[in-house]
């Protein structure tokens, strides 16, 4: 396990170059939000999304949220409908996530729909933009409390991650807010962070 700092853009090339390689051999890092921190696999990759299920003891089959660095990321991912551009346009990036039609099939949303977001964590943003998507559930063991801080997160893991961003203390709060897009009309499944109107 590798720990390096993620507290300013300075940081976020060290971060990559130790990201790249770690997600493309199945790894897994453990990184800040705009609310907690979690846990980012390729969602591609079978190997990393089963140690993501290991780590936090989640339920196999169940989607992972991935988070994207920016639309055109986003829009590889998923559809977006039309009527809903513009109120994304001004939720995002921010502390909402979506469920869409998934465009391409991946292990981390085997269910033809992905949970996606544009996160609000700039530094986040820009490593993700720089080495893809990456899985953005919580690091904490399956039904307990999210964590603040890496420390905390790392005690209550299954399993230690590859990498560790260490972004100080994350904000908390609410999570983020969960909705599903995929019906005629929203279906908010998790009031959170953000209100979706």
């Amino acid at each position: 396990m590798t720990t390096v700092r993620f507290q300013s853009t300075e940081d976020v090339s060290a971060a990559a170059a130790l990201v790249v390689p770690a997600v493309a051999a199945g790894g897994v890092v453990l990184l800040p939000t705009e609310t907690f921190y979690g846990l980012g696999a390729d969602p591609w990759s079978p190997e990393g999304v089963d140690k993501v299920y290991r780590m936090k003891g989640r339920p196999q089959g169940m989607a992972l949220p991935v988070l994207c660095g920016n639309w055109e990321q986003l829009e590889r991912l998923a559809e977006v409908p039309e009527r809903y551009r513009a109120r994304l346009l001004r939720a995002w990036p921010g502390a909402v996530t979506v469920v869409l039609a998934a465009r391409v099939k991946m292990p981390a949303a085997p269910g033809g729909t992905v949970a996606v977001r544009l996160p609000g964590h700039e530094l986040l943003r820009q490593l993700l933009e720089r080495v893809g998507p990456l899985t953005g559930t919580s690091a904490n063991l399956h039904g307990q409390d999210a964590a603040r801080e890496a420390s905390t997160a790392l005690a209550g893991l299954a399993e230690s991650p590859d990498v560790v961003l260490d972004g100080g203390l994350a904000a908390g709060g609410a999570p983020s807010t969960l909705v599903d897009l995929t019906g005629p009309e929203p279906r908010v499944l998790r009031e959170g962070n953000t209100a979706w109107s």
